[in-house]
């Protein structure tokens, strides 16, 4: 995701270095790249003028404190600029979804056939149930939700969406293609008033491009149904063609906000940038993979950080809260801190906890740049590949096997191998990576976190190869 931008911005940064100020005509051949990195990544090029214009005004003449060159002086001036592009400038709570009307609180999603309308509303029914909505930034709770189709045109949608409802849990209401979108509102929202549903999410049909007959149906819906927050679902790999498609919603609809949809798949990144410029409302989700848990809530100042290689660890640290089970990592922490040893059954919990976080393609793409350098520059499914092969090895031994693992010689291994269906180098590779893992938690006995960290440092390949941005390393 926006992997285009972020390493020709990182080339630009460089060659600020040395620079004891950022003038005239050193910001010029900045802005030069700056520009060319925007129009690559397919951003609108109204938003790229206007991007530029202000990166310039702030920039020019700007002194460098002694603590920072002028590449990093040059990210700060781009990080606020980028925040502010994206929805920064609209407040914290703009990308928070507003739910604080009578019951049921209505959702719409708008957007064309394809863009990720029927995931994107599974998805979202997912997350507002297991209580993942903040107002005001705090969470409000699980909430009772209901979904329905009103798309009685693409054949299998109703059924689509019915499917999805099953796997993420929440209920679903029948609907069939000889009703009227318009009597699907009604019924819906009568059937919701009565039940005591906390929100009603309403999947409306699209097309293949932008018609009059879809724009008068999906008016005369949210007319009927008056929904708190209409939502525009944008496929992230259109590029231009999304900005084309986010001004004509804006202008047939009352939009509260944008789902884009497929950023993983995106590594230009463009509509990102532009969508919230054209359309004037807040980027509100992003969707980014296939999997149900693959939804989540746009933070302009965290997407700028991203975008600059600085990573996202807030969202990291948040994803690791809401998925890593407490009391087990308490329970290993106990065991290091008194003395115990750090053996393979808690190696393979620590893999089965990263497991549970979901999407590795997400989680990596939060890391700084250059500790996602060092991860191999690993793809989503390889990542995830790797790690059920490290689970395959480590289920293959004996509780025995796992609790002293100098019990490991070429017998053995080669057991292990053949059980797992895994090269014997395979069973070494993984017990070398359990020999580092145990060093580090020999530092957290020894010496608490900043001997932690000084152990990472040493671990084979982190930190080769560079990456980041002037000074973020």
């Amino acid at each position: 995701m926006l992997d285009n931008l972020t390493q020709r911005l990182s080339r630009v940064v460089k060659t600020m270095r040395g620079e004891a100020r950022l003038t005239e005509a050193n910001t010029q051949d900045m802005l030069r790249e700056v520009r060319m990195a925007l129009l690559e990544a397919d951003v609108a090029l109204p938003v790229v003028r206007d991007f530029v214009a202000r990166v310039k005004e702030r920039a020019v003449g700007q002194d460098v404190v002694s603590s920072l060159n002028p590449g990093q002086a040059l990210v700060g001036v781009v990080h606020k600029e980028l925040t502010a592009l994206m929805g920064g400038d609209l407040g914290a709570d703009a990308s928070e979804l507003s739910l604080a009307s009578q019951p049921p609180a209505v959702i719409l999603m708008a957007g064309l056939q394809g863009a990720g309308k029927t995931t994107s509303t599974g998805k979202l029914a997912k997350w507002l149930s297991e209580g993942g909505h903040l107002q005001g930034g705090r969470k409000t709770g699980k909430k009772k939700v209901l979904v329905v189709s009103a798309d009685v045109y693409r054949p299998a949608a109703i059924e689509q969406l019915k499917t999805v409802a099953a796997q993420v849990k929440v209920d679903f209401l029948p609907t069939n293609t000889s009703q009227k979108p318009e009597d699907i509102g009604r019924q819906a929202l009568d059937h919701a008033k009565r039940h005591h549903y906390d929100v009603l999410i309403v999947d409306t049909a699209g097309r293949l491009g932008i018609d009059e007959n879809m724009m008068r149906e999906i008016r005369a819906l949210h007319d009927l149904l008056t929904p708190v927050e209409t939502l525009f679902v944008v496929d992230a790999m259109q590029g231009q063609d999304a900005v084309n498609v986010a001004q004509a919603f804006s202008q047939a609809l009352p939009l509260t906000g944008v789902v884009l949809t497929k950023m993983d798949g995106d590594a230009r990144g463009g509509a990102a940038l532009s969508v919230r410029h054209v359309t004037g409302k807040p980027l509100k989700f992003v969707g980014l993979s296939e999997k149900m848990d693959g939804l989540e809530p746009f933070h302009p100042e965290r997407m700028a950080q991203r975008i600059l290689g600085m990573g996202d660890i807030v969202s990291l640290v948040e994803q690791a809260q809401k998925n890593i089970d407490v009391a087990e990592a308490e329970k290993l922490a106990a065991k290091i801190k008194s003395g115990n040893r750090f053996d393979l059954n808690d190696f393979r919990d620590q893999l089965q906890q990263v497991k549970k976080m979901g999407d590795m393609g997400s989680l990596l793409e939060k890391l700084p740049a250059q500790f996602a350098q060092a991860a191999g520059q690993m793809q989503s499914a390889q990542a995830e590949k790797q790690l059920r092969r490290s689970e395959g090895i480590l289920n293959s031994m004996t509780p025995a096997e796992r609790s002293k693992p100098e019990l490991l010689k070429a017998s053995r291994k080669r057991r292990i191998a053949a059980g797992a269906g895994v090269p014997v180098q395979e069973v070494n590779r993984l017990l070398s990576q359990y020999d580092q893992m145990q060093g580090m938690m020999k530092q957290m006995k020894k010496g608490g976190m900043a001997k932690m960290m000084r152990a990472m440092g040493g671990l084979k390949g982190l930190g080769k190869g560079g990456g980041g941005f002037g000074g973020f390393r």
